[in-house]
Parts: C-alpha cells; structure tokens; sequence
C-alpha cells in the first residue's frame, strides 16, 4: 500500500516506533541506531560528530525525551509529516517533534527529524 494513503492509525504504528528508536538512540548517543532508518540525504546532513555535538547540548539544557503526544499529521504527494508535542525532563514547556516519512523500495524511512 501506499503510505499517502494509508490510515493515521498505521501510519502512526509505523512513526512510532520509529521516532521511539531516534530518541533513545539519541539519548545514548548511538549514532549508528540513530541513522538506520534515515534516507541516504538526511545520513549526509547529519555527521556524526554533529550527532554527537547536538546530543550532549540537548542533554546539558533540557535533559532527556519524556513524554510525547501526537498532535497532527500532514499528507503530501510524496511524504508524510508527523507532529507531536515533545517534553523534556529537565526543562518545562511544550516542544514540538517533527518526523517526514517517505517510502524507497517499500521500505518506511525517516528523511527528516526535528525536535525544537
């Protein structure tokens, strides 16, 4: 199936579990589980120096991921943006986590992430 047309509820079974993986890489700062589902242009954008660099100021200001809840998803011809309202453990507010997922060879990869 397509991804633009499945349902949000499988397309969050698929998002999921994804952006579960990215967080905990990152909180361990495993670069290599980090990128294993990114496209091959986001592995380029993000080295893993930088990874590592990102992870230690996040970690130093904010602390770890807690909890996460979805709050959109946006379809497109080609992709699928994710949203949800991210929080921290050492500073207070809402955060916004963003994931596009796109589909290569019938396979779901992450070919862009944010957390701000």
């Amino acid at each position: 199936m397509n991804l633009t047309q499945e349902s949000e509820a499988e397309i969050l079974s698929i998002a999921n579990p994804l952006m579960d993986n990215l967080m905990d890489a990152s909180t361990h700062v495993d670069y290599e589980r980090h990128i294993r589902d990114f496209s091959n242009r986001l592995k380029a954008q993000l080295p893993k120096e930088r990874f590592e660099s990102i992870c230690r100021e996040y970690q130093s200001t904010k602390g770890f991921f807690a909890d996460r809840e979805f709050v959109k998803l946006f379809r497109r011809p080609d992709s699928i943006a994710i949203v949800w309202k991210q929080s921290f453990t050492k500073q207070v507010g809402e955060f916004v986590a963003e994931m596009v997922l796109v589909q290569q060879s019938g396979k779901y990869i992450v070919d862009h992430v944010m957390v701000f």
